[in-house]
C-alpha cells in the first residue's frame, strides 16, 4: 500500500494477506521460465514527462494514458521539471538497450512491453537513425531467440524513413526469424475506417498522405466503400490513384478547398492500435509478418478485434 495510506488510515487491512498470497503463487510458479513470453509490444519514450507512465512514475497518469495532454498541465509536474530532466537524461544513460516496461497476461498469453529508452526528438535526428535502428533490431532478435511469437512495434519503432515500416530487419535476417513482426497498420486503418459515421460521405485526408500506409490503406477502403476521398495536393492524388482499385479511383477527387468538407482525418491518434495488433495476430495465429507495404485485411483484422473483445476509446457511431 502506499506510504500515504499509512499515514492518514486510510490502509486496506487485506493488503498484507493478499501480498502474502501472491508471495506464495509466485513461489509456486518458480518453475515456469522467466523468458516464457508469447507477445511483446516494443514502445519508447516520447517526451521527458514520459518517464511519469512507467513504473517509477505515477500511476494516476499511466492510468490514464488518452488524456496524457491534459495531465501533463498539473501544475506540479512543472514543479517537478528539473528532477524529470534528471530523471530522463539517467534512463537514456542507464539503459543502453530496451528494457521491460510491465508484464500482463491476457487469456493464455503472456505478454510484455519493452520501451526503447529514446524520446521523440532522438527519432527525429537523422543522425541518430542507425543507432536507434541496432536497438530495435537487438530486441527483435532477443524476442525471437526467447521463444516469443509476435513482437509489435509502436509508432516510431516503424517509420516509413527509419525501417520502411519494420521491412528492413526482415532483410537482414532472411529465413533466420522465427517471430512475426507486426506494425499495427491495419488495425489503425480499420479503427479509423469504422470510426467514421456512417453518414458520411466526404473525407479529406491531410498530412502526409501517401508515405503514410495507414492512410493508403484508409483512402483505398473509403473509396471502394462509396465515399468520395478528397486530397489537396496533386501529387498526393496522382500517387493515391494508384494504389486503388481501378472500379473505384472515380471516388478520388483532387479539392481546392477545406471549405467543401464536413469530415477531416490526420491520420494520427490511433496509438493504442498497434500494441492490440500484435495480441490480435497471436491470438489469432496469423503466419505472416506485417511490415513493410505488407497488410492484413483491415475487415478481417477488425471482426477479430471485436470478436476478442477489443473495442475503440470512442463509440463506434
Amino acid at each position: 500500500m502506499p506510504i500515504y495510506d499509512y499515514i492518514y488510515g486510510t490502509i486496506d487491512r487485506s493488503s498484507d494477506s493478499v501480498y502474502e498470497k501472491s508471495l506464495k503463487r509466485s513461489g509456486e510458479e518458480e518453475e515456469e521460465s522467466a523468458d516464457d513470453v508469447d507477445v511483446v509490444h516494443l514502445t519508447h519514450l516520447t517526451t521527458p514527462e514520459s518517464i511519469y507512465h512507467l513504473r517509477i512514475g505515477f500511476a494516476s497518469l499511466a492510468s490514464k494514458p488518452h488524456r496524457y495532454t491534459y495531465t501533463l498541465s498539473q501544475w506540479y509536474l512543472q514543479l517537478l521539471w528539473p528532477f524529470t530532466a534528471s530523471c530522463s537524461v539517467l534512463v537514456s544513460w542507464i539503459y543502453g538497450r530496451t528494457f521491460v516496461s510491465e508484464s500482463n497476461t491476457l487469456d493464455k498469453l503472456k505478454l510484455q512491453t519493452w520501451v526503447v529508452p529514446r524520446y521523440i526528438v532522438q527519432y527525429n535526428l537523422p543522425w541518430r537513425r542507425e543507432a536507434i535502428n541496432s536497438l530495435i533490431e537487438e530486441a527483435i532478435l532477443e524476442a525471437d531467440a526467447k521463444g516469443v511469437k509476435v513482437i509489435s512495434l509502436g509508432l516510431l519503432n516503424q517509420g516509413e524513413e527509419l525501417n520502411r515500416n519494420g521491412e528492413i530487419y526482415l532483410e537482414r535476417q532472411p529465413n533466420k526469424l522465427k517471430i512475426k513482426v507486426v506494425d499495427g497498420s491495419s488495425l489503425a486503418a480499420a479503427v479509423v475506417v469504422n470510426s467514421l459515421p456512417k453518414t458520411t460521405a466526404h473525407v479529406l485526408l491531410r498530412g502526409t498522405v501517401t508515405a503514410n500506409k495507414v492512410a493508403n490503406a484508409v483512402a483505398s477502403s473509403l473509396c471502394q466503400m462509396g465515399i468520395k476521398v478528397a486530397t489537396i495536393c496533386k501529387d498526393d492524388y496522382e500517387k493515391l490513384k494508384l494504389r486503388i482499385p481501378v472500379e473505384a479511383q472515380h471516388n478520388l477527387v483532387l479539392s481546392t478547398s477545406y471549405a467543401a468538407h464536413k469530415t477531416n482525418w490526420l491520420g494520427r491518434r490511433v496509438m493504442s492500435a498497434w500494441r492490440i495488433a500484435g495480441i490480435i495476430h497471436a491470438l489469432e495465429g496469423w503466419d505472416l509478418n506485417e511490415c513493410g507495404q505488407t497488410m492484413c485485411d483491415i475487415h478481417q483484422v477488425w471482426h477479430a478485434s471485436l470478436r476478442h473483445g477489443f473495442r475503440p476509446l470512442f463509440p463506434v457511431a
